[in-house]
Formats: C-alpha cells, structure tokens, sequence
C-alpha cells in the first residue's frame, strides 16, 4: 500500500496539503476562542471538504465548497433542535441519509453535499450538540472552510498543474433501474437497522454502526462492492482499535502529542485512500479514539464498544444489499465493461481519423476517459478478484478480462501517442485494422455510436509512420477477440 504507485507524487502533495489545512482551520478556531467541540467540528467540516470535494476542475472544486455549508447548516440546526427527541431526530436522520445517497445521480457535486449533510448530522451526535452551542458550531464550520479553501485554492492548488482526471458519469437508467436511487433505499434501511441494534447495544455511541453502515456504501455500486467493503472496515476498525489501546489511551489526552497524532492521521486518511480502504479505516479509528481521549471520555471499553457498533453497521449493510433492491456485481461489471469497450472504440476511431488528416480528432481525451473507467472497473471486479472469493473460476475469469482490459488500455494509450506525432500518416491497411477493431467491439457490445474512418484513404503506400500505429490496433483486435470468450462465460453464470 506505501509503494502504491503515485505518479507526480500527487497524493503525497494532497495528503501534505490537508494536514496543513485541518491544521489551519483548527488553529484558526482556537484562536477564535471557540469551546474544544466547536474546534473538533470545524477540523471535522475541514477535513470533509479537503477530502470529499473531487470536482475535475478547480473553479468545480471551488464552487462545491462554496456549497457545502448550504447543504451542512440547516442538517446541523436540525440535528441539535431534535436532539431531545430521539423518535424526530432518528427519522430525521433517516430522510437526510436517503437523500444523501439518492444525491449521488449528480456526480461528484452530489456525492460531497451528500456526505457533508450526513456527517454534519453525525458531528452532533458525536459530540451530543445542543441547541446553545449552534452559534459556535456555525461559526467553526464558516471559518474551518474559508481556512481549508485559503490553502487549497490559495496557498496549494495542486490541482491547477495536475488536473484531477474526470469521473465516469455514474450509471444512468430510470427509476429503481438507476443505482444511486436503489442504493438510496439500500442506505436507509441498512441505517435504520443499525440505529435500532445500535441503541439496543449503547445508548450514548449508537451512531457510530449508522456510520458505519452509511460509510460502506460509499462509492459502491454492487452487492459484492458493498460486502467486500464492509469486510475491510471491520478490518481497519479492529487493527486501528489495537493501535489506539496501545497509544490514545496511555496519552490520556495530552494536547500536543494528541494533536501530533491526528497530523499524522490526518495525512494517513488522505494517502491510503485511494490504494487501501483498510488502512484508511486504521488511520480513522485511531484519529477518533485520540479526539475521544481530547474531550476526556476514551477508555479501553469504549474502543470495544466501537467495534461492536461497527459490527452492527456492517451487518446491516450486508443485510440491506442482500434483500433491499440487490444489485448484483454482474449487472453492474458488465455496464463498466461495456462503457470500457466503447471508449477503446472511440479512442481507435479518433486516432484514424487524425492519421488520416483530421487534424480537429484527439484520440488523448478518449485514453484519459479509458483509464478512468477501468478504474472503476477494477473497482466492480474486486469481490471476484477478492482473495476470500472461493469460486475460482468466476475468480480466473474476472483476472482474465482486467488483464486483456490493461492490454488494451497499453494499446490505445500507444496508439493515441503515435496518433500525436505529426510526422505519423496513413496508409490503406490503417482503414482495414480499425473495421477489425470495430467489428471486434461490435462482437462484444453491439453496434458503435461511430464508425472508425468513413472511406478508405486514396493513398494506397506504406508509410513508416503508420507501422507503429499498425502494431498498436492489431495488438488492440487481438485483445478484443480473446475477450469474447470470458465475458460470454461469465454472461451465461450470471457472474
């Protein structure tokens, strides 16, 4: 996980970048001479829009910070209102994590104002926040932003030399047949279970199982995402409750080691994000077991009751993915690969036709899209891939097609290079290996929304130009075809 690859050292930069700025919003807020609650959820409000906020571009970025408070501020006033009133407050709760989820249709912007309304719900739960302390907890998450987005978009904005790569567009359909909206009900019975079992076990830390169960969800698209996720928070919870045994609780919330220590999980949070959610998981527990030790309340037999709180939150989700609406890794598997299928397509189509002399195609914005979306579907092929899947062979299967799927993706991001080259040009035999390639993604997908060249080039020579890109499409067609065979075995089981 530390030797993941990081190309530019971008996640080191952001990881950096957000302990200086929960450490500014922190700092900001001590200053300000605000209560040590107000300051946890500022560094909390802080910490949310450094990490959540995934806009492909800055003025993106910006504007959703811009918006976090407007889908934060009223969850708050409402969550320390019906603080009181446990029935209110929990369907409340309830309604916000629905639309939370259902958000997710919008794209990234969606997915960061969900998250953002729930966690400001969570925050007052974590804190037991009343009515009187909302003027302070207002102005913490005011100035915990404008701080974060004074070091992001001010002092630090990695992202204006190494722009994020833009998310796939999440997958479409109509009512129950659109994801984020069975996931929506997903969430909320998986929390609803987990408010219930979670209040039978501790009437004080309940809401740690709603967070867990809600957490799970997040960035999943299937039931096998969904479990394997479940699976590897328990995992970070136990190893990260391990740790805070043996370093939050003899501390006893001494401030500044304490406040070393949450710099340190702050940049472990954001660094293993992305390669290992297990670890991300360690970094979270133990950033909470040392914010426990900081408000004087953390004890071995709270950190117990974290994991079995989490337990519960874990078994609900796996309830509510099993029962509630299931989408399963297949149906969700074969919509990422079939997406895959048509960028490679498009990539080999706009390469043709910049070697044929269109100098207006780019075949580069096609390969970027390619990347992403192996991405996530690496993402849905991870519970078949997963070493505790027993079935092998639906396990060889899935191994099969991401590696033909890389070898692909190494043949369009060839061909796209050699597309750029202006000496690079065409020759007859270009115009026969894109038809193949065409009639190979047909083979796999049905018919394409473009077609590679529409006539074949009057000139009839060999150019040496076009060698390269020659070898790149028959290595392309060659990956296509041995395709087939997988993917329509794991068609016919359902996998």
């Amino acid at each position: 996980m530390f030797m993941a690859p990081d190309p530019g050292l971008f996640r080191l930069r952001v990881s950096v970048r957000a302990v200086l700025g929960v450490g500014l919003a922190v700092a900001v807020c001590e200053l300000a001479g605000l209560s040590l609650p107000a300051s946890i959820t500022g560094g909390l409000a802080a910490l949310l829009a450094l990490f959540t906020v995934g806009d492909p571009t800055v003025r993106g970025q910006a504007l959703t910070t811009a918006l976090l408070p407007v889908a934060g501020l009223p969850v708050l006033a409402f969550a320390t209102a019906l603080h009181g009133t446990p029935p209110l407050r929990d369907a409340t709760w309830l309604a916000v994590i629905f639309c939370g989820v259902y958000a997710r249709r919008w794209g990234p912007r969606g997915h960061a104002l969900g998250i953002f309304a729930f966690m400001m719900f969570f925050t007052t739960q974590f804190l037991h926040a009343v009515p009187d302390r909302l003027p302070q907890l207002y102005a913490a998450v005011a100035l915990s932003l404008a701080a974060s987005s004074v070091v992001r978009f001010g002092a630090w904005c990695v992202e204006r030399r190494s722009p994020l790569p833009a998310a796939p567009a999440p997958l479409d359909g109509r009512g129950l047949a659109r994801p984020a909206t069975r996931q929506a009900f997903q969430a909320t019975a998986a929390c609803a279970f987990a408010l219930t079992a979670g209040q039978l076990l501790s009437h004080d830390r309940w809401y740690w199982a709603v967070g867990t169960a809600w957490w799970i969800f997040v960035n999943t698209a299937s039931r096998g995402e969904t479990l394997i996720r479940g699976f590897r928070r328990v995992l970070g919870t136990v190893t990260g409750i391990v740790a805070g045994l043996l370093v939050a609780v003899p501390l006893h919330g001494a401030p500044a080691p304490t406040a070393a220590l949450v710099a340190v999980c702050v940049f472990g949070i954001f660094y293993t994000a992305a390669p290992s959610y297990s670890w991300m998981m360690f970094f979270v527990t133990v950033m909470a077991g040392l914010l426990y030790g900081l408000l004087g309340v953390l004890h071995p037999g709270l950190l117990g009751l974290r994991l079995a709180e989490t337990g519960v939150g874990a078994l609900g989700a796996a309830l509510a993915v099993a029962l509630i609406l299931p989408i399963t890794t297949h149906a969700v598997t074969d919509r990422w690969v079939e997406r895959a299928l048509h960028a490679v397509h498009g990539c080999t189509a706009a390469a043709a036709r910049r070697l044929a002399g269109d100098a207006q195609a780019d075949p580069a914005p096609r390969a970027a899209e390619l990347e992403a979306l192996l991405g996530r579907v690496r993402m849905a092929l991870a519970p078949l891939v997963h070493p505790l899947n027993p079935v092998r062979a639906r396990k060889a299967r899935a191994r099969q097609v991401l590696a033909l799927l890389d070898d692909c993706a190494r043949e369009v991001r060839g061909l796209a290079a050699v597309a750029a080259d202006p000496d690079a040009s065409h020759d007859a035999r270009l115009t026969a290996a894109c038809r193949r390639v065409e009639t190979a993604v047909e083979t796999l997908v049905g018919a394409v929304p473009e077609r590679a060249l529409a006539a074949h080039p009057a000139d009839p020579g060999h150019h040496p130009g076009a060698e390269q890109a020659l070898a790149h499409l028959h290595g392309l067609e060659r990956a296509l075809v041995e395709l087939a065979a997988p993917l329509r075995r794991s068609r016919l089981a359902g996998v």
